[in-house]
């Protein structure tokens, strides 16, 4: 049975030979492109296309055509490909409608080798895209999945290139459209090289019925089942009789007897077993890295399938009522009450479809999760890790640092690590007001602006503790001192750069300090001159602490903020703010830019932060020592000794 796809659903997929057929109703060019696990392509010759149609494990048609069937063959992709997208775009020089919202919805289905369908898309929504990416298959756990995407483009194939990453993508674009239009190739061929007939799959022909052509404004029941394919192109048809094995030449095995048993393919739905540090990188840190991330992009396109299908539900469930309402016929007997219990249970089908493969994508993912959050190092741990008993101070800084959990409302218990890369790009701002969080609706201020603090320590610890001892320092500016308490057990243990900065002249003296170092930074950097700084400039990264602002600061002071924030995360210096916005609010839009520039967290949690792929509101928990754990004196105990060893080294 062939699932039917909501955009952004994902489907796992029990063969690695498949055929990709593409319906439209009217001319289109299709292609492929082969990405990284980012979905970036590497260049031109990633792409096939009309002009270089076939790529090992892939061949697309050699010209624009209403049907297309596209060869795939995942075992024979290279192993640096983990996303392998389908792209739609529309000719120009022929008859056929400028843009897809004119024209029928295109409708995408993924079949077996043996024509059983697998997956089906039908790509609704379109307006004045002239250029999309229907679906792609992507590699998950060694695994492979098929995911609809549908994103459409009004620049075109030029732009849908441009944004996977290409250099020169016009170009290309230019040249693919142009030998379209030209007819410079035919139809699809086998992939090369050329095969005997020996080496070829025969069966007898056998009458397929024509497909009928997709209506207007199909539901996601009108995709043409996968035991009636259009028909294949003459030349198929004529040089082989029947289907072609499209398995790659350097992966062919050899011929088996005739009473060797079917080679039996995984069920349908059966994930693999979750293994820690699945996935692509040079070591473990970024094996993790990058599993954590898929994790992450999973979780959210899964839920995006969830509510994309109840949206659907919901929309087809009201048409159906108002067309019901709309008829006089359903006003004479039990008519229009049977019609409305028809629609209601379509429509609860639908959403129990879509909530079976919610809870079996959330298993997996919750499976997956139990299995890679103990293998985590510290870096990427959560402070109640047992990792953290074995601490040592690394000699290398990691590839990212954990700043707290996310999680969606679909299963709240599932949490995925919030990591971000080092060196941090922008700094830090833990906002210590209300803002639009439930949690701290319940709370008083001062509670509020105390967990905002202990937050920030947690930060700057963790920091601290995955850096190494002489590659990471800490400054603090707390000018009314209310934050001694807090900032306590950093002083206790010298981890800190100094004392923590107090006062109208404590502020001064750090901002003008760490301004005058950005600067023989940045001009050493521009320059290419790194040899030719002072001798004693420490070039060390550098988190600045700032506590309780605007308190102490004056004009100057905050102008100079406000540059460390922009132009320090180039050199090394980084700024983590603790502070209430409507503290600041007498100096009005001047400081907009410097809340822009930091990345904004906050003390309880709240569903302020959006993912890159679909825009959820993702729930963000901040990092919380365990009650009663003496991790953080663990901790710091240790930081305190590798860093007092430097010392005395320099010495």
């Amino acid at each position: 049975m062939t699932a039917e796809l909501a955009r952004g659903q994902n489907h796992p997929l029990p063969h690695t030979r498949l055929e990709i057929r593409v319906s439209a109703g009217h001319p289109v060019v299709a292609a492929a492109t082969l990405g990284d696990e980012q979905g970036r392509i590497a260049g031109a010759e990633a792409v096939a296309h009309p002009g270089a149609a076939a790529l090992p494990g892939v061949e697309v048609p050699r010209q624009a055509a209403t049907e297309h069937r596209i060869a795939v063959d995942l075992e024979a992709v290279r192993d640096t490909v983990h996303r392998v997208s389908v792209l739609l775009a529309l000719p120009v020089g022929v008859d056929g409608p400028p843009r897809f919202g004119s024209s029928t919805a295109p409708v995408v289905t993924v079949t077996g080798p043996d024509g059983t369908g697998i997956a089906g898309y039908t790509i609704t929504g379109l307006d004045r895209e002239s250029a999309l990416v229907a679906l792609e298959l992507y590699r998950r756990q060694g695994a492979w999945k098929v995911r609809a995407v549908g994103q459409g483009y009004e620049g075109g194939l030029a732009a849908l290139l441009a944004d996977q990453g290409l250099d020169r993508a016009a170009e290309l674009a230019r040249s693919v459209l142009d030998a379209v239009a030209q007819g410079l190739a035919r139809s699809v061929a086998a992939p090369p090289p050329r095969v005997t007939d020996t080496d070829r799959v025969r069966q007898p022909a056998q009458a397929q019925p024509p497909t009928p052509p997709p209506p207007a404004t199909p539901p996601p029941s009108a995709t043409p089942p996968a035991s009636t394919p259009p028909p294949a192109s003459t030349s198929q048809q004529a040089s082989a009789g029947g289907p072609i094995d499209y398995t790659h030449p350097g992966r062919r095995p050899a011929a088996a007897p005739d009473t060797a048993p079917p080679t039996q393919d995984p069920a349908p739905g059966a994930y693999p077993t979750p293994v820690a540090g699945d996935a692509t990188g040079w070591s473990m840190d970024e094996r993790l890295y990058n599993q954590v991330w898929g994790m992450f992009e999973d979780l959210a396109r899964t839920a995006a399938a969830y509510r994309s299908a109840c949206q659907f539900a919901e929309s087809r469930l009201d048409q159906e009522l108002d067309r019901v309402l709309s008829d006089p016929r359903s006003r004479i007997g039990g008519t229009g009450d049977a019609a409305r219990a028809e629609a209601r249970a379509r429509h609860d089908e639908l959403t129990a479809c879509a909530q079976e493969a919610l809870d079996r994508d959330l298993a997996q993912l919750a499976a997956e999760s139990e299995v890679v959050e103990p293998a985590l190092p510290a870096a990427y741990a959560r402070w109640d890790s047992p990792v953290w008993q074995a601490y040592r101070v690394p000699m290398d800084a990691p590839m990212a640092v954990r700043l707290g959990d996310l999680h969606l409302p679909e299963r709240t218990g599932l949490r995925i690590p919030f990591l971000a890369r080092l060196p941090l790009s922008r700094g830090l701002w833990v906002d210590s007001g209300r803002g639009h969080s439930e949690a701290a609706g319940l709370l008083d201020d001062a509670e509020l602006r105390r967990l905002a603090l202990d937050s920030a320590v947690a930060h700057a610890v963790r920091l601290l503790a995955v850096h190494p001892a002489d590659r990471f320092r800490v400054r603090v500016i707390d000018a009314a001192g209310a934050g001694a308490a807090a900032f306590a057990p950093l002083v206790e243990s010298d981890v800190l750069a100094g004392p923590p900065a107090a006062g109208a002249a404590g502020v001064t003296a750090v901002l003008a300090q760490l301004t005058e170092r950005v600067d023989l930074l940045q001009m050493a950097l521009r320059a290419g001159a790194s040899e030719d700084l002072p001798p004693g400039l420490d070039t060390a990264e550098e988190l600045l602490i700032v506590h309780d602002f605007p308190h102490g600061f004056d004009d100057r002071a905050v102008n100079q903020l406000r540059y460390l924030a922009d132009e320090g995360p180039a050199v090394g210096t980084h700024l983590l703010m603790v502070a209430d916005r409507e503290d600041a609010a007498a100096y009005g839009p001047v400081l907009d830019p410097l809340w822009r520039s930091l990345m904004r967290l906050t003390p309880v949690p709240e569903d302020h932060l959006a993912d890159p792929w679909v825009g959820h509101a993702w729930t963000y928990e901040p990092p919380v020592f365990p009650a009663g754990s003496g991790v953080l004196g663990q901790v710091l105990g240790q930081l305190a000794d590798a860093r007092g060893q430097w010392r005395q080294d320099r010495l």
